[in-house]
């Protein structure tokens, strides 16, 4: 049987990738450190659990509309009230099954073929394989590592085309846990608005930022931009609800009716019982969201001295999210590698840590570690890599 084209080009996930073959190590009772994980090792709260559990007890185990629960859309509203200061109405607003698939459906209605968007690099796996499924062509534009992995407006303006559909913002930044400043973001947006290029913001680590920086919404600078976005955000690292799949779209009314459309002949609603449980992490308190993010913050600052005193290794330090993306090229010259990818594969098959190779984000001469995990194995897998490095130097000697 002849699979259709459009998944024959799909490249396979790098850190679903990676992350399987260290669970698999695991249950042949190897002592594997995976720091590939993108969730955060805290449960989801329990106010939450409990608002979800009473749900279903109540009766709410049934269809909702497509777009998602009244209420909960109510909530977003409020979220972006208080924490932007932007104002939506319902109809620009769609609950999705998680936020991953608040930008599959707004590609699918944006694109037609040929469609370019672009996409900084490092990037989120995913984005270039959902504009390839849409139809559309992925224009990638590098984020200088001195200019801490962010594209500049002249970047921007010189990979616009007639083609040019729309541009994707995610800041803070998986894999770079870098943010885009409010004076960033506004001479961006105003290449976007001379060029008529639509915006899609990823937000989905904003509540995750740290020190002295804080997180700033293009959506938010101005109303001429705030048309001119989506913004994509979802409970999931906010709120520690990865498996719940609950995220959302914010936009134009039009782009969000299309899209609705377009899931209620795909996945239909979001689950009807995270729906509930999303409500209560909106209404409910927050003190477990600051919680989780003082601890990632304090995490951090423990551990980048120490991946920074690796050999070959240089970091600079994230300002959100919960990953460290490290230029680790010069690490895998040291120990005999010709590649980042190589060092990558002998790191897990030799000192028995699952990093994800920074060629699945764009960026090859990086790895992407999560310290979305107890402190103890992070540092025991920074003993383990220090070690491998350091022996592979002396026997090269």
């Amino acid at each position: 049987m002849e699979l259709a084209h459009r998944v024959s080009a799909l490249t396979p996930s790098t850190t679903l990738a990676i992350t399987a073959k260290a669970k698999e190590m695991k249950s042949q009772g190897i002592d594997v450190i995976g720091l590939g994980a993108g969730e955060p090792d805290f449960n989801t709260p329990d106010h939450i659990m409990t608002a979800a559990t009473d749900s279903m007890y109540d009766g709410h185990t049934k269809y909702t509309p497509a777009g998602g629960l009244p209420q909960l859309k109510e909530a977003i509203i409020n979220k972006f009230k208080k924490d932007q200061g932007i104002s939506y109405d319902p109809s620009q607003v769609m609950v999705t099954s998680g936020a991953k698939h608040g930008l599959y459906t707004l590609f699918q209605v944006l694109l037609n073929e040929g469609d370019e968007v672009v996409i900084p690099t490092p990037y989120w796996v995913s984005y270039p394989e959902q504009v390839k499924l849409a139809g559309g062509s992925p224009v990638f534009i590098e984020g200088k590592e001195e200019n801490e992995y962010k594209i500049t407006p002249d970047q921007l303006k010189n990979a616009v085309t007639d083609k040019t559909k729309a541009v994707i913002i995610n800041s803070p930044s998986n894999p770079t846990g870098m943010l885009y400043s409010r004076d960033e973001l506004e001479a961006l947006g105003r290449v976007c608005l001379d060029h008529n290029i639509l915006i899609v913001s990823d937000e989905i680590y904003e509540k995750l930022v740290y020190g002295e920086n804080s997180h700033v919404s293009i959506a938010e600078i101005s109303p001429e931009l705030k048309e001119q976005t989506v913004v994509i955000n979802g409970v999931s690292k906010s709120h520690s609800m990865t498996g719940w799949r609950i995220g959302y779209a914010a936009g134009d009314a039009r782009l969000i009716k299309a899209m609705t459309n377009l899931a209620s002949h795909s996945t239909s609603n979001p689950t009807t019982t995270s729906q509930h449980g999303a409500i209560a992490a909106y209404e409910g308190t927050q003190e477990p969201v600051e919680d989780m993010r003082k601890a990632f913050q304090d995490r951090l600052g423990i551990v980048i001295e120490k991946l920074n005193a690796i050999p070959g290794f240089t970091c600079i330090k994230p300002q959100g999210a919960f990953y460290l993306f490290p230029n680790v090229k010069e690490a895998a010259l040291l120990t005999g590698h010709e590649s980042v990818d190589d060092f990558t594969k002998a790191l897990l098959e030799e000192a028995k840590v699952a990093v994800i190779p920074g060629s699945g984000f764009g960026s090859p001469d990086n790895i992407r570690l999560s310290y979305a995990t107890s402190l103890d194995s992070f540092e025991k897998a920074l003993e383990r890599i220090h070690s491998f490095v350091k022996g592979k130097m002396e026997q090269s000697k």
